[in-house]
């Protein structure tokens, strides 16, 4: 094992980004954990790569079962470098719409499962004191479209796990990583990677008027954005991956436009009482004489 290979540990690697970007890293001579939950579609990848890959069967939603994998993939490699949170669907339906059930799998998958595979290979990394975790959240982590309302909140969970995640390992040298991307070709778009709600007729003509047609790119040219992003010396906290960026430029622009707008009333709603932090974790902007607590 040369010193600059790096150990990569992939979840939803069977398909779509997953796969390419555990061949991506195959290809160049890393080795890799490549977890599915169907693990016969793994199979090419070990008749191809031999000993490089590890195929591991795995639902991120089991916690014991992604403890487990973790421990065999660092059995067989002896370290992780490069983790990549990539399993995770799609449910697409308005919010009144959406069952308990289907509410609870969606986030049981895409927010759950990528808290269990984070903190079954933090050990790992803070023991090396580096590495590096991609937490692929989508253009969906930080916008919202109609009829999706229960991807987004998982995803837009995500990133808030991220944002804290990114403070508490900087200093063990871990790099949390939110990869962004936008509408693929991939299998998202597919019955596989795609479950529907019942559909209320009430919502038709919002279907109807919020339908659009998506130009898709051409998920092949993610493969050298994501290896320069786990080479990076510095990468960044987050990443939007494909031609959405001047879109969501645009609408940070106008919630900021919004936010200055009504900062007379934001500021009146201060007041000039100084909330104490909570004793135990005070935040280092909030000071005061007072006695800690919440009014």
């Amino acid at each position: 094992m040369s010193a600059s290979e790096k150990i990569w540990f992939v979840t939803g690697a069977s398909r779509g980004f997953g796969r390419l970007w555990t061949e991506a890293a195959l290809r160049r001579g890393d080795r890799v954990a490549a977890t599915a939950r169907d693990v016969t579609a793994l199979e090419p990848l070990a008749e191809r790569f031999g000993d490089a890959v590890l195929p591991l069967r795995l639902d991120i939603t089991d916690r014991p079962a992604v403890a487990d994998a973790v421990e065999h993939a660092v059995e067989r490699f002896g370290r992780i470098d490069v983790v990549v949170n990539n399993a995770g669907y799609g449910l697409f339906g308005m919010v009144e719409e959406l069952t308990e059930d289907e509410l609870r799998q969606q986030m049981e998958t895409n927010f759950f499962g990528t808290v269990w595979v984070t903190q079954a290979v933090l050990p790992v990394l803070r023991a090396r004191r580096s590495g590096r975790i991609l937490q692929v959240t989508s253009e969906g982590g930080v916008r919202a479209y109609p009829g999706i309302g229960a991807y987004h909140a998982s995803k837009w969970a995500v990133e808030g796990l991220c944002e804290s995640l990114a403070q508490e390992v900087a200093s063990f040298g871990i790099h949390v990583i939110a990869v962004e991307p936008g509408p693929y070709a991939t299998e998202f778009a597919g019955s596989r990677s795609m479950r529907t709600t019942d559909q209320h007729p009430d919502y038709d003509e919002v279907r109807d008027a919020t339908a659009k047609e998506w130009i898709l790119g051409d998920p092949k040219a993610t493969t050298d954005a994501i290896l320069t992003i786990a080479d990076a010396e510095n990468p960044p906290r987050r990443i939007v991956l494909g031609h959405t960026l001047p879109e969501i430029e645009a609408i940070y622009a106008e919630r900021l436009r919004v936010w200055r707008e009504w900062a007379p009333i934001t500021r009146a709603a201060f007041g000039e009482r100084v909330i104490p932090g909570p004793p135990h974790h005070r935040h280092p902007v909030w000071s005061s004489s007072e006695p800690a607590g919440f009014t």
